[in-house]
């Protein structure tokens, strides 16, 4: 064993106990992010696959970070199981080799990393914080990759280990999700660098942990502390928890609409009514008499906004919607926005005449998706983004660029994911999306998790998965736009360039001895 290496990764260790290491580092992950939180387990996790690509070719590397991803998938989003079993009769025999398969093929992206950080360690072998700096960079780069190939997955991405602290998840408004998740990275893996590196060259090494660590909280706290006025209307969010079982059974369309109606008559000032993603399991435009009941509850200029389908007739046929439509009290369309993400195999098939596989989700044929985000303007209401379900986890895409909005309404259906870590996980993205735009986020949950959240990511009221009720708060204030909101991603490369020139001036104070311990194959 070389000097400087933990007993548990000697060099000798062959491919299979790395990937072992590997997959237990993934698993560990999953504690990182809400509801678990537990930061100390960012270092161990990202510090430990970091040991273990040491020494390793780029072939063996891709399997080493694939079992990572493995056990960070495997337990991650082993939830979207709970969607099979709904109707189990006809998909609960898909449900585990689904997330086999899913997290099997989410899990090609960190051994895309591991092997890129090991290629380029065989060729120019570096040491250090500069090691570190390549690592982070290489993991940054294939989790855009997975946020953007094949319409995209960013779920659980490295930042959201940080949403639960106030201070720690302010930096997203400068660099966003992928910005920061680069430095949870690059942070995470120095007690890794520390760990491996030569004993005079750990002070550097400790200097930058403290300093990092340091910068983030006050940069952070300095931010999240400043007020933002609020706004002088009133919201009330629905949360109706009908079970995803009931949801569409023939003849429960009445009863869903007086459990929604009957909770919107609470006593109490709203101007806003918010309902969830299809809480009207119906065509509700063509529905008069519902219309008709809504438009009663819904006096004196208040509006309603709510999920339901919708559909078009077209020469090419009928083309169906996942909508968010607004309502006044004369039971009229006023606007509405059509979900342009659709969710793959859940609102539509991909590749369809070669796939045999039907939706999960109830319908008469495959979701259009809609033209992208949009900004609606409502009657007495400042200037709202809709994101449906799980357009939310998408940054950088949830708004209209042209047209800011004020907020961001976030309409839901998680009761396919029952009362799993699912609804925790989407939560947290939506909070992200809130600190990146500067712009709260209101969330209207069919079973939970609703929450209003403010444009600093703080959840100022929630009502938990599985509770039925009704959430009356005011409409939290606005920042001006974000560096992320402006510039987008471009800040994220600004950022990686920023951290290298760093790392190279670093280095003009001598290279890192330990480098030479890089790029060596193993058994």
């Amino acid at each position: 064993m070389k000097p400087g290496l933990p007993q548990f990764v000697s060099e000798d260790l062959n491919l299979f106990q790395r990937m072992g290491l590997a997959l237990a580092a993934g698993g560990l992950t999953v504690l990182t992010l809400p509801p678990f939180s537990w930061l100390i387990a960012v270092p161990v996790a990202f510090s430990v696959l970091f040991i273990v690509l040491r020494n390793i070719s780029t072939s063996r590397a891709f399997l080493v970070g694939w079992a990572f991803g493995l056990g960070q998938f495997g337990i991650g989003i082993s939830w979207i199981a709970e969607s099979f079993y709904v109707d189990a009769e006809r998909f609960g025999a898909l449900a585990i080799p689904a997330v086999a398969g899913l997290s099997a093929g989410l899990a090609i992206f960190p051994g895309m990393a591991a092997m890129l950080f090991a290629a380029i360690m065989q060729r120019r072998a570096v040491g250090g914080i500069a090691a570190g700096l390549l690592f982070a960079t290489c993991w940054v780069a294939t989790e855009w990759l997975r946020g953007h190939v094949l319409t995209g997955f960013p779920w659980n991405l490295a930042a959201y280990a940080l949403v639960d602290y106030a201070a720690l998840r302010q930096p997203a408004a400068w660099v966003g999700s992928y910005g920061l998740g680069f430095l949870t990275v690059f942070i995470g893996i120095l007690p890794g660098v520390l760990t491996v590196a030569a004993p005079k060259r750990r002070a550097p090494v400790l200097v930058l942990f403290a300093v990092a660590v340091a910068g983030f909280w006050v940069g952070g706290a300095l931010r999240s502390g400043q007020d933002v006025p609020p706004t002088d209307v009133a919201l009330r969010i629905v949360q109706g928890n009908v079970p995803q079982v009931e949801k569409w059974v023939p003849g429960s369309r009445q009863r869903t609409l007086e459990k929604y109606l009957g909770l919107s008559a609470q006593p109490g000032r709203f101007d806003l009514l918010l309902w969830p993603e299809t809480a009207f399991p119906g065509f509700l435009d063509e529905d008069a008499a519902a219309r008709a009941r809504i438009s009663a509850a819904l006096p004196d200029g208040r509006i309603l906004l709510t999920g339901a389908p919708d559909r078009v007739e077209g020469d090419g046929g009928t083309r169906y919607f996942n909508t968010v439509q607004a309502y006044d009290g004369s039971g009229e369309v006023l606007t509405g926005y059509a979900k342009h993400h659709l969710v793959p195999f859940g609102e539509y098939v991909p590749l369809k005449g070669w796939l045999p596989i039907e939706r999960l989700t109830e319908g008469l044929g495959d979701f259009t998706p809609g033209p992208g985000p949009r900004t609606l303007a409502i009657p007495g209401a400042p200037l709202v983004a809709v994101a449906i379900c799980y357009e939310i986890i998408f940054p950088g895409h949830v708004v209209d660029d042209l047209f800011r909005p004020d907020w961001i309404f976030n309409a839901t259906n998680d009761a396919w994911f029952g009362t799993s870590i699912g609804p925790e996980q989407h939560l947290a993205s939506a909070r992200m999306r809130a600190v990146e735009e500067g712009l709260p986020v209101v969330r209207a949950a069919n079973t939970g998790i609703s929450a209003i959240i403010d444009a600093n990511g703080n959840v100022v009221a929630r009502l938990d998965t599985g509770e039925t009720g009704t959430i009356d708060a005011g409409l939290p204030g606005a920042r001006t736009p974000t560096p992320y909101a402006r510039f987008g991603d471009w800040t994220l490369l600004v950022l990686v360039f920023g951290c290298w020139v760093f790392g190279w001036l670093a280095s003009l104070l001598g290279r890192d001895p330990d480098a030479r311990h890089f790029g060596t194959e193993v058994s």
